[in-house]
């Protein structure tokens, strides 16, 4: 999101950020006190008598007895963001514009959905998401998602909000790295992005780590976007709005979608966003065989589904895709979406309805979703501090709980990408100075990163490292992160007598954010220049730390023996100047791994336009992410070191030959069958259990990042190079060895897509591996049900492939 968010929107001209919000803005104003906004109140005996007031009622027969009492014009003023009040039944105005990235936040002073202007000012901010994700642990998501949605029900039930719907987590995948939105992403591999969503989600939202327990109550409404193949902001004048993204459909099926089915199918999300771009042609807004077909329809997705800022208006003023206004209506309630961002369906769907091009009954679908959701948030319910997520008071916002929460997954999410010789830790007893250096090292700005609110108690890496040496001087190296006027004398100067330097240099959001993708995969301006000839006039090799978002080519500073060690920080959050100084003198031992590739500059050669996850070896089109891409790296996805060495074993697999044997399927020998047509009962049966060994063979105890791939003997084919199967993070003392057993599904961790979209399971050899470490399972399709159970449970071995093809053969000659 959003279009209204971004400064570059006024040069766009594009016609939301008006009236509209003036307007907010004064209601807002007029409305600040400190009861939260809710409907039935149960001293209003005219309200209180409504069946939609009855708690008894199911929430749907509720729902329908509200929206047959509207009028068309009340029921067309509800499809917008900021829904204006119905004083006639006791329903208060309601935002539905709310952001919780990675903490509470507002944008711009545009969505007034969170107002931080009362007794609470400010919310906990924890590591932009990118990081988080480098953790790979996903109970620290769900916790953190967890923590965001008290903080957001404490700040509602203080009356400093007008909304519970909150449009976030971002699961898009990170397929290129300019885009400037990466940062908000959990990094390129569906699976990882995946079980982001399915945590953050049942986090945000109330429910278990497990999942099941949240029923129709809502802590907060957590929202997907963006829906779908929504990777470009603007590069080189192409803009998001107006780009055409080119799709396999193949490309969709294992890559781009999946995200966004286990965010619906296991996180429970109950709102979806749709995106600004088209998919081959159709505006992601109007395209029913998405968002109705697809969402609603296969996935089961019942909650309600609202376009990014802007995106109607576009459809007809920038896409061209809509003849007229109300076309362009009329496509996206067809389609499936409710909800507007802007007044698009505010000024043209009444028209829309005389001209026959919409009916009322698609309204109504529209406003049933609409008020499920507020109903399910508990705001029909009488005073929401008296229900189920009353009791979250203001003490809960910044609480020293959080607070420690956001300080761990800066700890577990900072990756060590280089120390050469052990530098690091460095010993705050035998380091009498320190010089810190850079344009990043003492801006609270550059550690939140986009969609932030303010936060409680941030941290620079500055005050962090001045907390273990008191003997630290600063200087900024440059006057800006753009580093077009570099100061390297007066830093060369102050780093001659210093034991130790720390170079905090990368990027901010003048170079990576919405709206703005990067044209260059290196540091920018004299940053490099600036970092080489300190590291030169040093007494010791440095220490390099990058803020970022994205990846940077920094292969001169791989290649640099006066640069010991080099630390990605992304952007870590209001603790994340604590957290560095902490694994900089060792009270933390590293573990964060890289959720995306590092790729060199050379990259850029490559259009951002180009959409493929495949390699096309025939044009030289390398293709993307660790999966598919075929190219020189800076640094690998999954890359990360430790001050520990840590060694693996996968254990024995009691069933190392997987039978997917259905009597339906066709007997004849194949060389890949489809898991739809495997069907889910064989799917189930077919699940068998890995267990890795892990041991910690150093002196320090740590939090370490384990990941499970598998690759086939032979990809080719479209298949995937290797892939992630399992992750998780565990914590070992020095020494100390533990086993991680991970479920493993065939029909869903051996499959990958066919170039009609269908996910298909080859035969033969795939391997499991950790690190240095491989197992063999041979996947084989028995034709015979007996047969296929006799064979596993004896351990048989598998008609070869010769024998099969000699049997046909000899059917066919009796045959003919």
């Amino acid at each position: 999101m959003h279009h209204l968010a971004s400064h570059e929107m006024k040069l766009q001209k594009l016609p939301l950020l008006t009236l509209c919000h003036i307007s907010s803005l004064l209601l807002v104003s007029a409305q600040s006190t400190d009861q939260p906004p809710f409907s039935c109140d149960s001293s209003d005996p005219l309200t209180k008598s409504y069946p939609f007031c009855k708690t008894t009622l199911p929430i749907n027969q509720r729902v329908q007895d509200l929206v047959s009492r509207l009028t068309l014009d009340e029921k067309i003023s509800q499809l917008v963001n900021s829904a204006p009040p119905i004083s006639r039944l006791g329903i208060p105005g309601y935002e539905w514009w709310s952001e919780a990235l990675h903490g509470v936040a507002f944008v711009a002073n545009i969505s007034q959905g969170i107002r931080f202007n009362g007794t609470i000012q400010s919310a906990t901010s924890f590591p932009q998401v990118i990081l988080t994700a480098a953790s790979f642990d996903p109970y620290l998501w769900y916790r953190i998602g967890q923590a965001i949605g008290i903080e957001a029900r404490g700040i509602y039930n203080a009356g400093q909000a007008r909304g519970m719907t909150f449009w976030t987590p971002n699961i898009n995948i990170y397929r290129d790295p300019r885009w400037g939105r990466g940062q908000e992403t959990p990094g390129e591999d569906p699976l990882v992005t995946g079980k982001y969503a399915v945590s953050f989600v049942r986090g945000i939202q109330g429910d278990s780590f497990e999942g099941g327990k949240l029923g129709e109550n809502l802590q907060v409404s957590a929202c997907c976007k963006h829906f779908t193949a929504y990777d470009l902001d603007n590069w080189k004048g192409i803009n998001r709005f107006v780009f055409d993204a080119n799709v396999t459909i193949q490309d969709l099926a294992d890559t781009y979608q999946p995200p966004f089915q286990s965010c619906i199918q296991k996180g429970k999300a109950s709102g979806v966003m749709c995106a600004y771009n088209r998919i081959n042609g159709v505006p992601n807004c109007a395209d029913y065989n998405l968002l109705s077909k697809t969402a609603r329809g296969q996935w089961g997705f019942d909650g309600y589904i609202t376009a990014d800022c802007d995106a109607v208006s576009i459809i007809y003023d920038e896409q061209g895709y809509a003849k007229e206004p109300e076309d362009a209506v009329a496509d996206v309630l067809k389609a499936g979406m409710d909800i507007d961002c802007g007044e698009y369906l505010k000024n043209y769907t009444e028209s829309a309805v005389k001209k026959k091009k919409v009916s009322v009954t698609e309204i109504d679908r529209a406003l049933h979703n609409l008020f499920s959701i507020r109903m399910r948030l508990g705001l029909f319910n009488g005073n929401p501090t008296k229900q189920p997520f009353g009791n979250i008071g203001s003490d809960q916002v910044c609480s020293q709980e959080h607070l420690n929460l956001a300080l761990e997954a800066a700890r577990n999410g900072i990756v060590l990408l280089k120390n050469t010789d052990r530098l690091l830790p460095l010993s705050n007893t035998k380091t009498n100075s320190l010089a810190v250096i850079g344009p990043n090292a003492n801006s609270t700005e550059t550690l939140v990163g986009n969609y932030a609110g303010p936060p409680c108690e941030p941290i620079t890496p500055l005050q962090g490292l001045q907390s273990y040496i008191k003997n630290t001087n600063y200087h900024p190296g440059c006057s800006t992160v753009n580093c077009s006027s570099d100061l390297t004398d007066q830093a060369v100067k102050m780093v001659a007598g210093a034991d130790q330097v720390v170079l905090v240099m990368g990027l901010d959001q003048t170079q990576e954010r919405e709206a703005h993708d990067r044209v260059d995969l290196v540091l920018p301006g004299n940053q490099q220049k600036l970092i080489s000839n300190v590291a030169r006039a040093a007494n010791k090799p440095v220490i390099l730390v990058l803020l970022c978002g994205g990846p940077v080519d920094i292969t001169f500073a791989k290649n640099d023996q006066n640069i010991g060690s080099i630390i990605w920080a992304g952007y870590p959050g209001e603790a994340g100047g604590q957290a560095l100084a902490e694994i900089i003198f060792g009270d933390h031992n590293p573990g964060g791994r890289l959720p995306m590739t590092w790729y060199p500059q050379s990259f850029i050669k490559i259009p951002m336009t180009d959409m493929r996850m495949r390699p096309e070896p025939s044009s030289g089109y390398p293709g993307r992410t660790y999966r598919f891409y075929q190219g020189p790296k800076v640094f690998e996805f999954g890359y990360g070191l430790s001050y520990s060495n840590y060694s693996y074993e996968i254990l024995p697999v009691t069933q190392n030959k997987v039978y997917l044997n259905n009597q339906s399927i066709d007997k004849m020998a194949v060389a890949y069958k489809s898991v739809s047509e495997m069907g889910t009962e064989l799917c189930e049966k077919s699940k068998f259990p890995v267990t890795v060994g892990v041991q910690n063979n150093g002196e320090m105890s740590g939090k370490h990042a384990v990941l499970l791939f598998v690759r086939q003997a032979k990809p080719g084919n479209g298949r995937p190079m290797t892939q992630l199967v399992g992750f998780n993070s565990i914590d070992l003392k020095a020494g100390e060895r533990a086993e991680i057993k991970f479920e493993l599904s065939p029909c869903e961790h051996l499959s990958s897509a066919n170039e009609d979209g269908l996910m298909v399971i080859d035969e033969g050899s795939h391997f499991l591996s950790i690190g240095d470490k491989e197992s063999e399972i041979t996947v084989a399709f028995s034709s015979d049900t007996s047969g296929g159970a006799a064979s596993r449970q004896e351990g048989a071995i598998v008609l070869p492939r010769i024998l099969k093809l000699f049997y046909i053969c000899s059917l066919l000659c009796i045959l003919f």
